[in-house]
């Protein structure tokens, strides 16, 4: 919902659509060569870099700092087009938009102040905070304790998206009372190793996989002020994966127009002389069409809710923040299955439309349900509802999300065994 001339809707903002010309060209290249990728398993490098440059990773940065200043509106207007182009690129950068959540909503500081001018000199950053194994619910594996004077890592991460291809990994670990520490790790420090081992049916080219820490040193100035993170960080965190499922939408509803415009052969039960003028066809791709703009105009709509969070923040007052974080939270998770059932099922009656021969590999039309399968599993939309539906009858404010990982109980009963 950000082309008007498309009829996606009415942009976020009125500068939207001149903001957006910066980066469409780059979104259209990076959407030529998607279906060549995800058929080779070739990591989009290159693209990853043409954003860097476009400035793309800048969007939220304050113009001092070289950025553009952007609305959080206007940042998901942008992360659903370039969701069109190519999904895992989205989820590559999600991490990098989560970390300069973090410094905007900072108090100021020599710390907050150096990393805006990282980030506003082109360097990103990946994930480093999901853990395999036994690692209990809220807490890490991962040991950052004192070494002299400075700090020494060790520990191994998984769903360490876009570290591959980032300058740095923003990660959470325990320090030496087993308290929650963070940190910035260069992802070219001796010691790192980061491995492209994501296996996944879809979003395959995230390098969402395995990175190792051996020994790292880490300087004192890498240490994170806080490990708390951002008022909003769920929700927001949440939205790109909605923002992402949105822009599955349109480029599955842009690829089945064009195959159904371009199809000659037509069944003998068909109505019309060409696919293109079987109303029956029509009203498919209508549905899918529309099932594409539906998504986006929700997560715009929730967009507005995150920055109304960031704005409470900004004034201080804390009857506010919390008012606008809980609402924030609940209006995403209020959009969550709404947008997922859109986008899974508008994947899968796509293929209604065509023939067998949209089965073919070469097409790449499977991998719009892949990647949007593989995104909706993340944070299962059974306990948005569950939270939302708790809310509605009890009042019930959300609560913090502390990832995943073996509850106390589990391991109590282990340790007893």
């Amino acid at each position: 919902m950000t082309d008007i001339n498309g009829a996606w809707g009415a942009p976020p903002s009125e500068r939207f659509e001149r903001l957006a010309q910066t980066f469409r060209p780059v979104f259209a290249r990076i959407g030529e060569r998607a279906v060549d990728r995800d058929l080779a398993h070739e990591l989009p490098f290159d693209a990853y870099e043409w954003l860097k440059s476009s400035g793309f990773s800048r969007l939220r940065l304050p113009v001092a700092y070289g950025g553009f200043g952007v609305s959080l509106p206007e940042l998901f207007g942008l992360i659903i087009e370039l969701a069109a182009a190519d999904p895992n690129l989205t989820n590559a950068y999600r991490s990098h938009f989560g970390f300069t959540e973090d410094l905007l909503n900072a108090p100021d500081s020599a710390w907050r102040d150096a990393w805006l001018k990282r980030l506003g000199q082109g360097e990103t950053v990946g994930s480093g905070f999901s853990e395999l194994g036994d690692t209990p619910l809220g807490s890490y594996s991962t040991r950052l304790v004192r070494n002299g004077a400075n700090w020494r890592l060790d520990g191994e991460k998984f769903y360490t998206t876009g570290s591959l291809y980032a300058d740095w990994i923003t990660l959470g670990a325990i320090d030496g009372d087993g308290q929650p520490i963070g940190a910035l790790v260069p992802t070219s420090a001796p010691g790192v190793e980061i491995v492209d081992d994501w296996d996944g049916f879809g979003q395959s080219l995230t390098a969402s996989g395995t990175a190792r820490f051996r020994d790292v040193e880490i300087a004192d100035e890498l240490i994170k002020p806080s490990s708390v993170r951002f008022s909003y960080s769920g929700g927001f965190f949440q939205l790109v994966h909605l923002a992402s499922l949105a822009g599955i939408g349109r480029a599955a509803a842009n690829d089945l127009a064009r195959h159904v415009a371009a199809r000659k052969r037509v069944y003998s039960r068909g109505i019309a002389s060409r696919s293109a003028q079987d109303a029956q066809v029509q009203q498919v791709v209508g549905k899918v069409r529309g099932a594409a703009y539906s998504a986006g105009a929700i997560v715009l709509q929730a967009a507005r809710a995150l920055q109304r969070a960031y704005e409470a923040n900004q004034g201080g007052d804390q009857e506010q923040i919390a008012l606008a974080g809980r609402n924030a939270e609940l209006e995403v998770s209020q959009s969550v299955t709404v947008v997922t059932s859109l986008i899974l099922d508008a994947s899968t009656v796509l293929f209604d439309a065509l023939g067998a021969s949209a089965a073919k590999r070469g097409h790449g039309l499977d991998r719009h349900w892949r990647n949007a399968r593989t995104i909706a599993s993340h944070n299962p939309r059974i306990y948005h509802d569950r939270i939302v539906g708790d809310f509605a009858v009890n009042g019930t404010i959300p609560g913090p999300q502390a990832g995943v990982g073996v509850a106390k109980e589990e391991q109590a009963e282990r340790t007893d065994a």
